[in-house]
């Protein structure tokens, strides 16, 4: 299950240069993740200094 990105998500571009497939970009009021990139390795979420990156559901 692809990871998700919360509206806690402040748009510091973090989690988008640490994402090795690519699959974060900047979305209409935060970051979203595209879930048939997402690789499912949780890089994104260590990265995160808000903590606002979770696995989906």
């Amino acid at each position: 299950m692809a990871y998700v990105i919360s509206d806690d998500c402040v748009s510091c571009g973090t989690c988008e240069a640490e994402c090795p497939a690519g699959a974060i970009a900047q979305g209409d009021d935060h970051y979203e993740i595209n879930p048939d990139m997402c690789v499912d390795c949780g890089t994104c979420a260590d990265a995160c200094p808000t903590e606002a990156i979770h696995p989906g559901e």
